[in-house]
């Protein structure tokens, strides 16, 4: 079959077998119709925890609607989860979570139309005739417009109705803004499941198997050491598939003492026989404080340097991983080998860098490959369950699921924001989450009255690293030019004063006492 160029930035879906396709043309021979997607371009299937959430909103909002086998998610840019909704070949609506409110909401695109009004029972409003004229008795066009209803309907995503036509708005406080109107006629498709996906992107699998295990062999036979790192997650699952085909035997994972006990029990099922022991986590956060994803202390200690001191032993090795494009701008360029900067030894080898996330999970049902069970469960990111690059909406789902470890965590961010003279919403919405906020996340403090601070000297914080032999940490604090430690200074406008992470020490017995009292309580109600 001949090759296709790489598809970076746009889905293919085949309209006659109503399945997404991995290139540009679907196994029955017809060409696929262009979706264009969100950066940075990454898409999945919606599992079992995602459809259940799909149904359940679709339905509070209009009634019994069937919702389709195969959704795919494209996430983009947001508060927290923020993705497109793709179905039947077109832009269903987004789903969103809101870290302040704690609740997911739908908004339906006008695509998603002709599937919709057929079977809604409600969350309809009909835009009375006239509604488009000006103070002068012109009409005008009322798409794009924010028109004045009379409705009980609840605010959020509704389906307006105006004369013939209909289209989406988003109602709040009595009023709608309503987005392009269009004719809607009810479409009837083939509700095709993920078996008929497979069997429309069967070739297309093949090459990416095929083209992946062949870089692996011709690359592991230039180091005597080849491995896999394997972390629980989907991606280096297909990895350690990969490899395996591929002649690899070894395969390892840093056990961080903060995995899931899903995570635990996946990996003794794929049989991973080296299990390194990470950090002190909770050692280092007492001294550091809480990471973020702009300062991940926690990965360099609990993760990086283990992983070192074993490589150390062995000589130069060769690393198979599931690191991919799409992941993130980071990885953007990533090439089929690279040095490992925090391991000289190392040279890793990422032979699904060109893959989705589609591809990945499409690849593990095509092969009937186990993947740990959390993805299930709602969660997208496997690893540590406190990362800081988790969802709140992930967060919200630890906290139904795993109370014992979010009960844990929770009383801990107390404490620290009692320390620091933050209240507790800081943590609630998760703005430990970063050292310094973005710009979104300041916005939403200040919609919310919570307090942030502004880190100006952010450089001249003390800084503790680990110890070359993995027996502690030790503390370095970076002077500025006059010889004293920088400080974190409150924003202007928000005044609160706030310690640096040095003064945790001084923090007084009633703060302790507060912190406690909540975790206890907590476990109270558990009991």
């Amino acid at each position: 079959m001949q090759q296709e160029p790489a598809v970076k930035n746009t889905l293919y879906w085949c309209k006659t077998c109503n399945v997404p396709l991995i290139g540009r043309t679907c196994g029955c021979g017809a060409s696929g119709e262009a979706i264009p997607l969100n950066k940075p371009y990454d898409l999945r299937p919606a599992l079992h925890a995602d459809q259940e959430l799909i149904t359940r909103l679709l339905r509070e909002r209009f009634g019994q609607i069937p919702v389709p086998n195969v959704i795919l998610l494209n996430k983009t840019g947001g508060l927290d989860r923020y993705e497109m909704l793709i179905a039947n070949g077109g832009r269903f609506g987004w789903i969103a979570f809101n870290p302040a409110t704690r609740i997911h909401e739908l908004t339906l695109l006008p695509e998603a139309l002709p599937f919709i009004v057929p079977f809604a029972e409600k969350g309809i409003i009909e835009i009375p005739p006239g509604s488009g004229d000006d103070e002068d008795g012109k009409s005008r066009r009322i798409g794009g417009k924010k028109v004045s209803v009379n409705t009980t309907e609840a605010d959020g995503s509704v389906i307006v109705r105006y004369g013939n036509r209909y289209g989406t708005g988003i109602l709040t406080d009595g009023s709608v803004r309503i987005k392009e109107l269009v004719k809607v006629d009810p479409c009837e498709v083939t509700d095709s499941d993920w078996g008929e996906v497979i069997r429309r992107n069967y070739d297309r699998l093949k090459d990416l198997e095929r083209s992946a295990v062949r870089s692996i062999k011709a690359e592991m036979k230039n180091f005597k050491h080849v491995n896999v790192s394997f972390s629980g997650g989907k991606d280096s699952t297909v990895a350690l598939a990969l490899a395996r085909k591929a002649g690899v035997e070894e395969a390892y994972f840093v056990d961080t003492h903060l995995e899931f006990p899903e995570t635990y029990a996946f990996i003794d099922q794929q049989q991973v026989q080296i299990k390194l022991d990470g950090g002190d986590f909770w050692t280092g956060v007492e001294k550091i404080g809480p990471p973020g994803k702009d300062n991940r202390w926690c990965c360099k200690v609990v993760k990086m340097a283990p992983v070192r001191r074993w490589m150390d032993t062995l000589g130069p090795v060769l690393t198979i991983q599931g690191n991919r494009w799409y992941e993130s701008f980071n990885r953007a360029e990533l090439d089929l080998l690279s040095n490992n900067p925090h391991n000289p030894n190392q040279t890793n080898c990422s032979p699904i860098r060109s893959w989705r996330a589609f591809e990945v999970f499409l690849y593990l049902k095509w092969r009937n490959i186990p993947y740990n069970p959390l993805y299930d469960m709602g969660i997208e990111r496997i690893g540590c369950w406190l990362c800081p690059a988790m969802l709140e909406a992930e967060y919200e789902i630890l906290r139904e699921t795993h109370p014992e470890l979010s009960d844990r965590w929770d009383a801990f961010l107390d404490k620290w924001a009692l320390d620091h003279g933050l209240p507790i919403e800081y943590n609630r919405c998760g703005m430990w989450r970063w050292k310094s906020p973005p710009p979104k996340m300041r916005e939403l403090a200040k919609e919310m009255g919570i307090p942030l601070p502004r880190v100006s000297e952010i450089e001249h914080l003390p800084e503790r690293r680990e110890r070359r032999d993995g027996t502690g940490f030790e503390r370095r604090d970076r002077r500025t030019s006059t010889g004293q430690l920088g400080k974190m200074k409150p924003s202007t406008e928000e005044r609160t004063p706030l310690k640096t992470w040095s003064s945790r020490k001084q923090a007084s017995n009633n703060t302790d006492d507060r912190a406690s009292d909540r975790y206890r309580t907590r476990k109270e109600k558990k009991t």
